[in-house]
């Protein structure tokens, strides 16, 4: 079983930073994958970023450079730091632990309750 506990949404301007903190507690095992996930209104759910089993990071275009994935030393929190905001991040952000057997398949996985981000101009 998994419990996630997300928080660190709020208000900033644009330049800003942020950073977003998941903390997964049960059963996950420390290399287990897991990411960052945002839906802005009128669009679907894309990913922002993923860090792999092995520890290695992913980063939708549109954020690479500007925010970093981590674990922390238990790897039971997972973050997101998030500089140089953007008006275009405002959004509702995610958290998934991805299941053992479904590898790369986040739908499949387990969700937080998101956290609103909104970056004014």
């Amino acid at each position: 079983q998994v419990q996630l506990v997300e928080s660190g949404g709020g208000l900033v301007q644009a330049g800003g930073s942020l950073r977003l903190s998941c903390a997964a507690s049960g059963s996950t095992a420390s290399n287990i994958a897991m990411g960052w996930y945002r839906q802005a209104p009128g669009k679907q759910r894309e990913l922002v970023a993923r860090i792999s089993s092995g520890g290695t990071t992913s980063y939708a275009d549109s954020v690479k450079g500007r925010f970093t994935i981590s674990r922390d030393n238990d790897k039971s929190t997972l973050y997101l730091q998030m500089n140089n905001l953007k008006p275009e991040d405002t959004a509702v952000y995610y958290c998934n632990v991805e299941r053992r057997w479904a590898p790369a398949n986040p739908e499949l996985g387990y969700w937080g309750q998101g956290t609103q981000v909104t970056v004014s101009s």
